[in-house]
């Protein structure tokens, strides 16, 4: 009677600690697009000159506003089929056919007459200013700064002075 209580103990002992761990590891997972399988949230790009902005996902639903910037930078915050839920970085937004974005990565300057700089770095020589409101292609990231180009000029960018990529983000 005493081994098969023991062994039962352990049996939940064991099931409580596997319960507990994979508790963690979904609180940890990241939120997946049901259609994509790709990160939600996630930034994205005008592929198109304009593109209509939808209260739906759907051609029968109203027409709020259209986007006329190429490359403006966009988070999709959710999908439907082929449409996807997206926001500007003033907050507006609504749903966009898939086939009018890009996976090529912009930001959006959020600082006016940003330093680029050589390097990651504070005190790196600068190589350009850029203006608030800009729109830059987006290469390495680090935990804290960007390489960035724009109108042929390129360099480091503190990423806090960007619209256009995850606070966490790192990139090749």
């Amino acid at each position: 009677m005493t081994r098969i209580l023991i062994i039962v103990l352990a049996v939940c002992a064991f099931w409580a600690s596997q319960t507990h761990a994979n508790s963690q590891d979904s609180s940890q997972a990241v939120a997946r697009g049901p259609v994509t399988n790709l990160p939600i949230p996630r930034f994205v790009s005008m592929k198109a000159a304009e593109g209509n902005v939808r209260r739906g996902p759907g051609l029968t639903h109203r027409i709020d506003w259209i986007f006329r910037h190429p490359q403006m930078p966009l988070k999709i915050t959710a999908e439907y089929g082929n449409w996807r839920r997206v926001q500007d970085r003033d907050g507006a937004g609504g749903w966009i056919h898939y086939s009018l974005l890009s996976g090529a990565r912009t930001v959006i300057i959020e600082e006016d007459m940003l330093a680029l700089r050589t390097t990651p770095a504070e005190n790196a020589p600068v190589t350009a200013r850029l203006e608030l409101g800009v729109i830059a292609r987006l290469g390495e990231c680090n935990i804290n700064w960007c390489r960035i180009t724009a109108d042929g000029y390129r360099g480091w960018a503190q990423k806090s002075t960007l619209w256009g990529v995850g606070t966490n983000e790192e990139r090749e």
